[in-house]
């Protein structure tokens, strides 16, 4: 039986392709008007980067967890209050499009204005991600 060898550099590169994919599918979802699945797919994004950032500097596996503010910190990323509350209400996205409550209060909030602001903030957490890698 071959045993399977970890490799950083390939599991880096496959969240970051990952990572890739679910940003422009959430780009595509906001053209289509499909506003709370844009920000369903912008926090992949966000949570694919955390664990290609991970998996650089632990040089293993990334927990399968969503929770954002607690998977940065296990990567060892310095949270500053602004970067903290952007990635709590990027968390918030994945629970809230998942399970809508009774009312889709969520659904309602995701008016064209209000995602083109949180779709920044994701690029930009994005972007921040991003260059830890490199």
């Amino acid at each position: 039986m071959k045993e399977h060898i970890f490799e950083p550099n390939q599991v880096i590169n496959y969240w970051m392709v990952e990572a890739d994919e679910s940003l422009t599918v959430a780009t595509h979802l906001f053209e289509k008007k499909d506003y709370s699945y844009a920000l369903f797919f912008g926090h992949l994004a966000i949570e694919k980067m955390l664990k290609a950032v991970y998996v650089a500097r632990k040089k293993e596996h990334a927990p399968p967890i969503h929770n954002l503010k607690r998977l940065g910190r296990l990567a060892g990323i310095t949270l500053d209050n602004d970067k903290s509350e952007l990635l709590i209400l990027i968390s918030s996205f994945n629970i809230e499009a998942r399970y809508p409550d009774l009312k889709r209060s969520f659904r309602k909030k995701c008016t064209e204005a209000f995602t083109l602001t949180q779709m920044n903030n994701i690029k930009e957490i994005y972007k921040w991600l991003k260059e830890m890698i490199k």
